[in-house]
């Protein structure tokens, strides 16, 4: 498996905890990693790197708002904060709806807390034939807008589990891919899942499509130095008050990249599957070519590229972007804030467009202006994320990064639904 599965497989993606959290047990045990530190610190054996802590001493603003942020979050240690979804009984149960139609007769799956931990357990036969398989949540990906996948460990090996929560409905579902009415506690996860999801983990193989790996490495989310590169050589000109500190020679600023580079930087994880892998996951260097470590696979998405994880190939294809030299993911995004409602990114439109060119506001009038995104950036429905849950098919929306006039627009909100 390359990493062009990653998106795939954990492609549950985006923010806010919208769980039922009065319906969760006391703080977990899983955490705390197993040598007594917590997540989001900087990993001792990757040289220059020093972990989000030192970051935030001194950028305490930038710090503050990031650590609420979709990409901080994108993955976490099982903890009451982070496992999502209701674990009281009654509401803990995924039940496939016909078991005639299943692999497995009477399969159904049960969350629960208990002795200090979350577990997933699937149950499957009747009478004296119950058979039942339990795994430990350990670790979850994906921040809660849309919902969160679970992963765990068997040893050194790390695997998804088969059932996840999705936010809309706050209800269980197989996890995005799962075949319906089967057991399978074992698909692997491989570097390249991960390297979308957090900022480091040391795999025990130079195998792409490994599942093993050094677990005390782990450091969830997404860091600050994932997009500024390793900052020992920064703290360490700071704290002696050299002039290559304030300088910003000892720390990579995004800002700074050429318009490619800046964009590659974002494309790194949201620009959809159909590449191959050209070098090993989590070598990725801000300011670098994305071509030194991926190739492009020509597919038949290259004409009808699927919304989910490939907003940076649709927006390359918006006249917006192709008429402004200057522009980039952070011309509207703000990476080190949490993202905004739809309808206030408007302003960014009518900064170069003006609202009353646009056919609509002939009809409503200057209300028109408060909301550009919905008609030209509508909400849609991917074919990557699905999950087929007993008689019931659940498909993750995304915004569609191709910005442009669509059939059927006649007020904000038309797209919304489509």
């Amino acid at each position: 498996m390359t990493r062009v599965s990653a998106i795939f497989l954990l492609g549950l993606i985006a923010l806010s905890s919208l769980a039922i959290q009065a319906m969760k047990p006391e703080p977990i045990a899983s955490a705390a990693r197993a040598d007594g530190s917590s997540q989001h610190e900087a990993d001792v054996r990757r040289d220059n790197y020093v972990g989000d802590a030192a970051c935030i001493s001194c950028h305490k603003k930038q710090g503050a708002s990031y650590l609420h942020t979709s990409h901080y979050l994108t993955s976490q240690l099982a903890n009451k904060e982070s496992v999502l979804g209701s674990f009281e009984e009654g509401s803990n149960v995924l039940t496939i709806v016909d078991p005639t139609t299943t692999a497995e007769p009477f399969l159904y799956f049960k969350m629960e807390a208990k002795h200090g931990g979350y577990y997933e357990t699937a149950v499957t036969g009747w009478g004296k034939q119950v058979q039942t398989r339990t795994e430990p949540i350990d670790i979850v990906t994906g921040s809660g807008v849309r919902g969160a996948t679970y992963l765990y460990w068997q040893g050194n090996q790390l695997y998804e589990l088969p059932v996840s929560y999705w936010t809309d409905g706050h209800q269980w579902i197989n996890s995005p891919g799962y075949e319906n009415g089967s057991v399978d506690f074992s698909r692997r996860v491989n570097p390249g899942c991960l390297e979308c999801h957090a900022t480091y983990i040391r795999p025990l193989s130079q195998d792409p499509a490994t599942n093993r790996y050094d677990r005390d490495s782990l450091v969830t989310g997404i860091s600050c130095e994932r997009c500024h590169g390793p900052g020992a050589k920064h703290v360490a000109s700071e704290k002696a008050g050299s002039a290559s500190a304030s300088t910003g020679q000892t720390i990579l600023n995004p800002a700074k990249f050429s318009r490619d580079r800046q964009v590659d930087l974002c494309a790194l994880c949201h620009n959809g599957v159909q590449r191959e892998a050209t070098a090993p996951a989590f070598s990725y260097m801000p300011g670098k070519p994305l071509t030194d470590y991926f190739r492009l696979l020509q597919t038949d998405a290259a004409e009808h590229p699927d919304v989910h994880g490939n907003q940076v190939g649709l927006l390359q294809r918006s006249r917006c972007y192709l008429s402004s030299p200057n522009m980039t993911c952070s011309t509207c995004h703000d990476v080190h804030a949490k993202e905004q409602p739809a309808a206030a990114y408007s302003a960014k439109c009518l900064t170069c467009h003006q609202w009353q060119s646009c056919p609509v506001s002939k009809t409503i009038g200057h209300s028109i202006a408060n909301n550009c995104i919905d008609c030209h950036m509508p909400v849609e429905p991917t074919r990557v994320i699905v999950s087929e849950t007993a008689d019931k098919v659940v498909r993750a929306t995304m915004r569609n990064h191709w910005i442009k006039i669509y059939p059927g627009t006649g007020k904000p909100g038309d797209n919304t639904k489509r």
